[in-house]
């Protein structure tokens, strides 16, 4: 099978000119799970396994950064670099993000890891608050790049049929690297182990280290050949999916199935400067873009409020040592990575609609229940732990489903400034207020307090549930142009003419 085109003009770079008419997206989604999809999970996954790492880290030192002989935070400035972090990376995302639709998926994959390796080895030379902040800033806008690179690549890789399933695993990774970094953080933080402030700046110096590997790993990903269709650049493409279809073939005994359905007519090079994106989001896609706005927030706060403040309850309420954080943090972790791992085959088989409106309605609902036995003193830090682990096994799928939902919803061209756009709204909307607010309600020292941030988060989820039930997509199973037609797509009824 090969991509075949209409009126075939050229630019001087090499792209095609006019109408294209091209089967590589049903090529792509026809193709039975191989070894190369493996190593798209891998070679994606990695990377969240490697933020989860340095971000666990981070919570798990918020205790041993407030006696630190060189820094001394307060609570208030502890949920403040919560704050940084998650500012740093909204606005990486938005600026990168919208590179990835430009400049291309894989050239992205080195800049933002990039970004993050060197702020990441920053933070362990931090000399005060500002510093600190600065790169855990910085580190942010690595990551928030990461998120719309990622995401974008995964939906364009991926099999339709297993598009979810995969889509939460790779996001759901993020917490096997937090349970490697509960794991870091008792062995570098440990009485007497390491002298002075030298554990905490260890743990982020391996952080940096870490990230120059998964850099050469990225070597082994082709770029998108969605991406490179949409741009006109044809043959690349085509030479692209063979080399994956000859990867798939060499693993199998008997011939690919053949591609279903009609092949794709479109016409390259639409415009995709920022206001006709924000046309296509904000206009065109009015409904779908309520929905995606209504996941990312919930989800944002729920997350940000909790996971960034996490070692300061467990201190603070349950008198839980900081150097012992990383024993709470590993089964929230653990509860957190199987959620989606367990879950996430049923998005793609029961349906996207009624597992996302689960998933966040039973988050929410769970939580609130949690926040009463906290307040009556019914809690210990052991069953608090695990109150917070059953809670984010299903918040964990919950909040992959928004990247997901965002993610396969709008047009090719603006996948990824799509995906950065709704995770930077909803992080300003419900995320980076939520670690300064909930610093604050905890350092106030009163239960009660700090149950109307639980509250308010629980409502926040069971909200978008409603909202998921009543416009969600059913996009389970479908092809990303059938769920979204690509901006250059001719209707059919106009092909057929």
């Amino acid at each position: 099978m090969t991509a075949f085109r209409e009126n075939q003009g050229r630019t001087p770079q090499g792209r095609v000119r006019g109408t294209v008419v091209t089967d590589l997206p049903q090529r792509l989604d026809r193709l039975p799970w191989s070894r190369f999809h493996w190593l798209v999970v891998l070679a994606l996954g990695i990377t969240w396994i490697l933020d989860g790492l340095e971000v666990t880290i981070a919570g798990s030192i918020a205790g041993v950064l407030k006696e630190s002989g060189t820094l001394r935070f307060t609570d208030s400035e502890i949920g403040d670099l919560g704050s940084a972090y998650i500012l740093g990376a909204v606005l990486g995302a938005v600026f990168f993000g919208y590179l990835t639709d430009k400049l291309g998926r894989k050239k992205l994959f080195y800049i933002t890891l990039a970004v993050y390796s060197l702020a990441t080895f920053g933070n362990a030379f931090a000399w005060d608050f500002w510093s600190f902040a600065l790169f855990r800033f910085l580190t942010g806008a690595g990551i928030g790049g990461e998120y719309a690179a990622i995401n974008s690549a995964i939906q364009e890789l991926i099999p339709a049929r297993y598009r979810g399933r995969t889509d939460l695993a790779i996001n759901g990774s993020f917490w096997v690297g937090a349970a490697l970094g509960a794991l870091g953080s008792i062995v570098l933080l440990a009485p007497g182990f390491l002298p002075g402030d030298l554990g905490w700046r260890l743990a982020f110096g391996i952080g940096g280290a870490l990230a120059i590997i998964i850099i050469f790993l990225r070597g082994f990903l082709p770029e998108s050949p969605r991406w490179l269709m949409i741009r006109g650049r044809m043959d690349e493409a085509e030479d692209i999916v063979a080399g994956i279809e000859r990867r798939v073939q060499a693993g199998r005994t008997g011939p690919l199935p053949a591609p279903a359905g009609r092949p794709l007519r479109l016409n390259p090079g639409q415009d995709t400067s920022m206001p006709a994106i924000l046309r296509v989001l904000f206009v065109r896609y009015r409904s779908r873009s309520v929905l995606g706005l209504s996941l990312m927030v919930a989800q944002a706060f729920f997350y940000n409020a909790i996971f960034f403040t996490y070692a300061l309850i467990l201190t603070k309420f349950y008198g839980v040592p900081a150097t012992d954080v990383g024993w709470y943090i590993l089964p929230f972790a653990v509860g957190n990575f199987l959620g989606p791992l367990i879950l996430g085959p049923l998005f793609d088989t029961v349906g996207r609609k009624p597992m996302i409106a689960g998933t966040y309605a039973m988050s929410g609902i769970l939580l609130a229940i949690t926040g009463f036995l906290f307040q009556e003193g019914m809690l210990t830090a052991t069953t608090q732990t695990l109150a917070w682990s059953v809670i984010f096994f299903f918040a964990s799928s919950a909040a992959s489903s928004a990247y997901l939902t965002v993610s396969e919803s709008f047009p090719l061209e603006t996948r990824a400034t799509a995906i950065a756009i709704f995770y930077a709204l909803g992080t300003l909307l419900g995320g980076v207020a939520a670690p300064w607010f909930f610093g604050r309600l905890i350092e106030t020292g009163d239960p009660g307090q700090v149950v109307i941030g639980y509250l308010i988060a629980a409502g926040l989820m069971i909200g978008a549930a409603l909202v998921e039930l009543a416009i969600g997509i059913p996009a389970e199973g479908k092809p990303l142009e059938e769920v979204a037609d690509p901006l250059g797509a001719i209707p059919r009824h106009a092909a057929a003419e």
